[in-house]
Formats: structure tokens, sequence, C-alpha cells
């Protein structure tokens, strides 16, 4: 489906269909993401240890963290150019891309250099110890040099999915993650944790240069680069950092919030971190079709909004919150009754980490359609240029409520573990309801460009 029909598609077409057909290689892309953070979860748990696998659940959020810097640029570039494209302003879409991957190249290698440094600190100040702060520290070093690679994809994704191309991008990336998993027991072996971490980065980097390289040699497919024009322009870059700060405070904000997460989830012992990363992981999946209905509809809300087509705008947010509540209704029935024999496949020799996996399955699939509110408001603010109120979200969700929940049950009720299951429950049904009003209130249907830019 080429440039002009899918801008049609998003503007005129069914809204099932035209959610459905955006979401669908998000879906499958993230289901593939799954699949390889299971792989590897799996070839670590049989090949190494629980230990190994608490380091990488301990440093995840590190990495999301880092990653979030470069996911506020993402969402700033999906809104605009989605937005641009909307208005059917190509040149200034094109203007739009060039700065984000000016910009985003500078950060990227600047956090990899600084994060390969620090990595010791930050795995200490963690709370890491023994072999889980050894472990995390091989794992952690070596996947800082992963940054440039994404942070040039996240590119790439920006002004692909900003246009309506969900499909290329998917391509590229499950390519990367099937020879990931291919490579993963190669390397572990040889290598250890250090071997999971090597393996990520050969895989992906591959196909992230050939990705990046079709911007530049495609002229054909909508908005493409020009190296004469990839230097900064002052008044672009602002307006990107503008949008896309917000997200990058969410982000970080969340991520953080799960690096204090996982430091109170190890106050309980290794084999409770190493369930809670294994639980997170099969949980990943489930949640795969709303994370992809939620990216989707970014992409529409820019579109349409760019197109000054508000009740058009309004129609996708109810038939997005019909799909969620759908697929996740569904899903937490399927996961709550199936929990035992999906952790089983990844704890063979550990019942107490098969028995607090479970036990996190079980409760947690029954804030599964929240989850799925929460991704479809995510994606109507960031889609609209407001990600101000996604940031509010992100950070709500965490700092207002999960953790402030955390202490409390841990200080007055003797729950153990399951007092962060609880909190996790609670804090994603009360943020949905600050969604609700913040939606309703219609201040997010207010488009971040302008309309009296002469259309190329």
């Amino acid at each position: 489906m080429d440039f002009g029909t899918k801008r049609q598609l998003i503007l005129k077409g069914k809204m099932p269909k035209v959610i459905l057909t955006i979401a669908a290689p998000i879906m499958l892309n993230n289901f593939i993401q799954t699949i390889y953070n299971l792989a590897d979860t799996y070839w670590v748990s049989n090949m190494l240890g629980t230990s190994e696998v608490a380091a990488m659940t301990l440093v995840f959020p590190v990495i999301f963290l880092t990653l979030s810097l470069g996911m506020g640029i993402n969402v700033a570039g999906t809104a605009l150019i989605s937005q641009h494209t909307g208005a059917q302003q190509k040149k200034e879409a094109s203007k739009v891309a060039s700065q984000m991957f000016a910009f985003t190249l500078i950060l990227a290698v600047t956090l990899s250099i600084i994060g390969f440094f620090a990595t010791p600190y930050i795995i200490k100040a963690m709370g890491g110890k023994g072999d889980v702060l050894k472990y995390s520290t091989q794992y952690l070093q070596i996947m800082f040099w992963e940054i440039p690679g994404i942070f040039m994809f996240f590119v790439y994704n920006s002004i692909k999915q900003g246009q309506g191309d969900t499909l290329t991008p998917m391509l590229y990336n499950v390519c990367g993650v099937v020879l990931n998993i291919i490579l993963d027991p190669f390397f572990i072996e040889r290598f250890g944790i250090k071997g999971a971490a090597l393996a990520t980065i050969f895989s992906r980097t591959i196909f992230v240069i050939i990705a990046v390289y079709t911007l530049f040699a495609n002229r054909n497919s909508g908005i493409y680069l020009r190296l004469k024009e990839i230097k900064i322009q002052k008044d672009i870059l602002l307006k990107i950092i503008k949008i896309g700060f917000p997200a990058t405070i969410g982000q970080s904000a969340s991520a953080l919030g799960f690096i204090i997460l996982n430091a109170f989830v190890i106050s309980y012992g290794d084999q409770t971190l190493a369930a809670f990363g294994i639980g997170n992981r099969i949980n990943s999946l489930v949640l795969m079709p709303v994370m992809g209905i939620g990216s989707a509809l970014a992409t529409i809300i820019g579109q349409n909004l760019g197109a000054n087509n508000l009740e058009r705008v309004k129609l996708a947010f109810i038939t997005s919150i019909k799909l969620s509540t759908l697929f996740m209704v569904v899903g937490g029935i399927i996961l709550s009754l199936s929990s035992k024999h999906v952790v089983g496949v990844f704890i063979k020799n550990d019942p107490e980490v098969f028995a607090l996996s479970n036990q996190y399955l079980r409760i947690i699939s029954t804030s599964l359609p929240l989850m799925g509110f929460f991704q479809v408001f995510i994606g109507t603010f960031q889609g609209s240029g407001h990600t101000i109120f996604a940031m509010i979200m992100d950070m709500g969700r965490l700092w207002g409520l999960r953790i402030p929940l955390i202490l409390l049950f841990r200080k007055f009720a003797s729950w153990g573990p399951s007092g962060v299951w609880y909190a996790m429950l609670l804090s994603n049904a009360i943020i949905c309801v600050v969604g609700l009003f913040i939606y309703l209130s219609n201040v997010w249907q207010k488009k971040v460009i302008t309309d009296n830019v002469v259309a190329s």
C-alpha cells in the first residue's frame, strides 16, 4: 500500500479496519519482540541460572531509562509527521525527520559513552550484590553500546509510522529479532551472560543500518532524508524538543520508578526478582494487541487532527477502547487459566520461583483490561502532540500511586511480595480514571502544527 493510499485509508476508511491494519504489524512486531525476550530468558535461565536471570531483570529498567530519552523524540516525531501528513505538508514533515536524525545521533553516542563507564556505580546504587552485581555489570556495559542502533531505529520507525507505514519497520525489526533468537544459545554458551548482550547488538545493528540507508536511498517512499540537510535547525528542533520533552520525562520517570520497584522486589530475594522478570515477560505477550492499538492510534489521531477531522478522531478513540477491552478480557482469562503451564516452560528446578511467578500472573491478569485503557489514553495524547498528559499518566501511575502503595502495604499489611502485585493492580485502576477525566476535558484536541504552511 503506497503513501497516498495509506493516507486515504486513515482519513476515510472504516475505523475498525484502519486500526487493525495499522496495528497488525505493530502487534506482530511486539509479538516477535516478546518471543525474543522470552527466548532470551529461557536460554539464560536454562543454560546459566537464577542469578543471571535476576541480573537481567535488575538492569532492564536502566536500559529502559536510557531508551526513554530517545522515545521522547520518537513520540514527537510521530505526532508532528502524522499531522503534517494529514495536512499534506510533505516538505515540513521531511524537515522534522532531518532534525530528528541529526539530534538523535549525537544524543545516542553521548549516552553510550556515559553509560558504559557509569554501569558499576549504577548497579551498586540499585542494591546489586555478589553474583547479581557481577552479572548485571557485565550485561549492562555491553548493552549500552546498542543505544545508537536503537535510537536510529526510533527515528526510522517514527518517520514511517507518522506516514501510516507500520509494516516496513516491523519487517526489519523481526529480521533482527529472529537472528537474535538464533544466535542467543551459541553466544551464551561461549560468553555467558555477556553473550546474550553481544547477540542482541550484532543481530539488531545489521538491520538498523539497512533501514536507515533506505531513508536516504529510496526517494519514492514518501518522506526521505538528504545528507546535506542533516544539520541542526533551531526552530524545528525546539518544536520537537517541546513536544518530546514531556514524553521523555514521563518515560524516564516511569523507568526510574521501575528501578525503585525492582529495588523493593529484590529486597524479598533473588528468587522474587527472577519471578517478577519472568512474569513480566509472559504478561507482555498478552499485552501485545493493546500496545499495537495504542501505537496505531497515535498515527490515526495525528493524521485526522492534521486534516481537521475531529469527529473521526473521537471515533478512533471509542473504537480502540472497544477493541482493547475485547482483547484484554480474552487474554486475561487465558493467562489466568494457563499460568502454571506457561511458567513451567521457564522454571523447572526452582519451586519457589515457580510459585511466585504463578502467583504474580494470576493477580496481574485481572487488571489487563485496565492496561488496554491505559494504552489507548497514551496513544491518544501522544498522537495529538499533547504529550504532557501522557507524562502525567506515566509518572502518576508509578510515583504518585504504585510506589506509595507498595510502602503502605509493606508497613501495614503482611502480604510480602504480593503487596507489590496488589499495588500494581490498584495503581492501574486509579490512573485510568485520571486518563478518562483528561480525555473528557477535550483540552488535548488542539493540534500542534499550523495550517498556514504551504503544502508541498
